[in-house]
């Protein structure tokens, strides 16, 4: 009697690693990561030297926000719905009012912040700044707010409306250091 051939019980694994590295390779290149985004701020560029620029004190729009998120503006208290109209008043004063700007050129908005400031009342106070700069520079050009959000920079004409109206209306935003206000006496 002759043996019989038995079946071998093992399983070819052999393939198994190559299907493995493919499939990572598969989601390695499909799989998109995420990343944040922060705030576009333009940083000024480094001075050589340190210059102290002295401005009058009539041309700085004070903005004070505490560790609770509570803004002071000018040191009195004021609620984020009315900032963006009294930025506009300061900015447009044009010397009319011995406690305000004496040009738009002139303005200057000093935003100072407590450590302990929430980002979403920093950025809040940042679009209201933002959003009364391109109000004011819209009502310069005559058109209104999304007509002058959607002005096509990529075009002579879109070009050149947006640098006269920036030129009118300088964005000139302070961001101070943040510190403890609560702990400066």
């Amino acid at each position: 009697m002759g043996r019989s051939k038995r079946q071998s019980s093992e399983v070819n694994a052999g393939s198994m690693a190559d299907i493995a590295f493919l499939l990572l390779i598969f989601f390695l290149v499909t799989t998109t990561i995420a990343s944040d985004k922060g705030i576009y701020v333009q940083l000024p560029p480094k001075p050589e030297d340190q210059v102290d620029v002295k401005l009058n004190e009539r041309n700085i729009f004070n903005i004070l926000i505490n560790s609770k998120d509570m803004m002071l503006v000018e040191e009195n208290p004021m609620e984020i719905s009315i900032l963006k109209e009294e930025v506009k008043k300061f900015v447009t004063n044009n010397g009319r009012d011995p406690k305000s700007s004496e040009s738009p050129d002139k303005a200057v908005v000093s935003l100072k912040t407590d450590r302990g400031t929430s980002y979403e009342m920093y950025i809040t106070v940042v679009d209201e700044l933002k959003t009364a700069y391109n109000e004011l520079r819209a009502e310069y050009l005559g058109i209104t707010l999304e007509e002058f959000n959607n002005l096509d920079r990529k075009t002579e004409e879109g070009e050149e409306m947006y640098d006269r109206a920036r030129e009118a209306f300088p964005y000139q935003v302070s961001d101070a250091e943040p510190t403890d206000i609560s702990k400066v006496q």
